[in-house]
């Protein structure tokens, strides 16, 4: 008998698969995103001490004024501020985790808004 394969269960093993190549350092933390079907969360983490940098989310009052919250819009302007947080805090470069998720619409929308804030992904 096969076991049952679900959206989640597929999703948990991707996740695990890039989590295996994917680490943050002090010098090129790790930007994890995670999307929820009303909101878009993005944590900046460095792997090695375990703590989280700088996190950002459509929950944030500078992102909450925008018209909603789980669109491309609301995730291109979680983007922004990671990326202009990312500046402020010095850092250059993150490696990227999509936390399982297919690199398209809201996940590209958030890349993209901190590739343009110029943090090299």
């Amino acid at each position: 008998m096969h076991s049952k394969v679900n959206r989640r269960t597929m999703r948990r093993r991707i996740r695990y698969r890039i989590r295996r190549k994917v680490s943050g350092t002090p010098a090129t933390p790790r930007l994890a995103v995670y999307r929820s079907l009303k909101h878009i969360y993005a944590q900046v983490i460095d792997d090695e001490t375990h703590r989280t940098l700088i996190h950002a989310s459509t929950l944030d009052k500078e992102v909450r004024d925008a018209a909603g919250s789980g669109n491309v819009a609301a995730a291109k302007r979680v983007g922004e501020v990671v990326g202009q947080r990312l500046k402020d805090a010095g850092i250059e470069n993150v490696v990227f985790d999509r936390g399982g998720f297919i690199y398209h619409g809201r996940v590209k929308a958030l890349a993209d808004a901190v590739r343009s804030a110029g943090v090299k992904l």
